[in-house]
């Protein structure tokens, strides 16, 4: 008897994009949407908070940071669970946990509450974001991976600008609560991520779902000979069945690994120093609470930009030049806004720090989805972007004691800098090992098909 034996991995590379790569990348940008309004939401409503509970900046810091401590737990947990049960039921409980006690952070009555909800919710954003970034990478096309990847990722900018206009126009009328009511919009959508959302490929073949796993390769290919047949196998890297912490540091990895760790540990913490409290620095160089919000804007605007344009040349270049490029334009920018400038250059120079920190931030999730197995994916995504929660903890925490202490305010905005050096010098120094040569039987099935009696 002749068993056709088709490789998964091979399929998707040489996939054409077709609509079911859309839907998959809209899906996720839809969610990927609200984990960004949660990151500008602290923008908005810490200088009320402060104002209505009596907080001084480093308390407020302190307070930002309950729900980035959530995050940070979420990534590590939920990360390595998807990889062994499968990223779409991983992706749907942390959807209805970031939804439902954001939402329930609106009730908050003081500080302790607010903190309590803020972490819950955090478990629910840090758990989701690298499923989805790994969701996205393991279905598209590898000419076209990193672009997508990024594509989806813009939402997270989206999510920015909706926090901002919703910060200017509603929470001055209805109060700082009315940006927590809107976050129960993605635990409506739960039903439609059920229904319309694909299960990993490897996941499903791992688990001996050919079935499953056999209908969703004929979505991504429908010109691949699929039949019931049709045995369904992983690359050799894919294969293993570990997903632990360990597997990170296996096969010449530990280096890149570290590497990545201290990289997304000083891009996060600028990202979220810069986010959380962007208008209160604006404030302290002389600004309205509107015209700081506006900043806001600005910043989230040009993150759209950033992170789209960043996916592209990374896909037709190489990640790191595009990300030591971009960390030194966010630097230069930062530092020219502790200067005193016309307005449209200070929107200019926001503009090209949201581009360039929130750009390179999710660039980096792309770079590390590439850098690991499939296998590992998300356990790899996982505690990159668990160590980077960590570093953005760090963030709005530093910003605060440094606002406490008055300083001329070009000082805060080259203390954010200074993470984005580090962090590039980081990224210069990792190393992606080129594969070895491959057995022949490796090679006919990266042709995507092989037939053994």
């Amino acid at each position: 008897m002749t068993v056709q034996t088709m490789n998964v991995n091979a399929v998707v590379d040489r996939a054409k994009f077709k609509s079911f790569h859309m839907k998959i990348v809209l899906w996720c940008l839809f969610i990927v949407l609200f984990d960004g309004y949660d990151l500008a939401i602290n923008g908005v409503v810490l200088p009320l908070l402060m104002k209505e509970w009596g907080m001084s900046a480093v308390q407020a810091g302190m307070l930002a940071s309950t729900a980035l401590a959530g995050m940070m737990f979420g990534a590590m947990s939920f990360g390595m669970l998807a990889d062994k049960i499968g990223r779409k039921k991983v992706i749907l409980i942390c959807v209805s946990l970031f939804s439902l006690f954001t939402f329930l952070g609106g009730f908050a009555s003081n500080p302790t509450e607010f903190g309590i909800l803020r972490f819950i919710a955090g478990l629910g954003i840090g758990g989701v974001l690298p499923n989805l970034v790994a969701l996205t990478s393991e279905y598209a096309p590898q000419r076209l991976r990193s672009t997508l990847v990024t594509a989806m990722f813009s939402g997270y900018a989206m999510g920015g600008i909706m926090a901002a206009l919703c910060g200017s126009w509603l929470a001055a009328d209805h109060g700082w609560q009315i940006m927590f009511y809107i976050a129960i919009i993605p635990l409506l959508f739960v039903p439609l991520f059920w229904k319309f959302l694909p299960e990993s490929l490897t996941y499903l073949v791992k688990a001996k779902k050919q079935d499953q796993a056999r209908y969703f390769l004929q979505k991504v290919e429908p010109a691949a000979q699929v039949t019931a047949d049709t045995q369904l196998v992983l690359s050799s890297n894919d294969q293993t069945t570990s997903a632990s912490v360990k597997a990170l540091f296996s096969e010449n990895r530990a280096a890149g690994t570290l590497l990545f760790w201290l990289a997304f540990f000083m891009c996060l913490l600028m990202l979220y120093a810069l986010g959380s409290w962007l208008p209160k620095l604006m404030m302290a160089a002389g600004y309205s609470l509107g015209s700081s919000l506006m900043f806001l804007l600005a910043l989230n605007i040009g993150a759209v930009i950033g992170t789209v344009s960043g996916g592209v040349l990374a896909d037709r270049f190489d990640f790191k030049p595009v990300l030591i490029s971009m960390l030194t334009v966010g630097i230069l920018s930062l530092v020219g806004l502790g200067f005193n400038s016309p307005q449209p250059v200070i929107y200019l120079l926001v503009s090209l720090a949201g581009a360039s920190s929130i750009g390179c931030s999710i660039l980096l999730y792309s770079y590390v989805a590439q850098y690991y197995p499939v296998a590992v994916r998300s356990t790899g995504i996982g505690w990159a972007s668990a160590i980077g929660r960590t570093g953005a903890i760090v963030g709005p925490i530093v910003i605060g004691l440094l606002l406490g202490m008055e300083l001329p305010h070009k000082w805060n905005f080259i203390a954010v800098a200074i993470p984005g050096i580090i962090g590039a010098i980081a990224i210069f120094f990792i190393r992606v090992e080129k594969k070895a040569a491959e057995p022949a039987a490796e090679k006919a099935l990266k042709a995507g098909v092989l037939t053994a009696d």
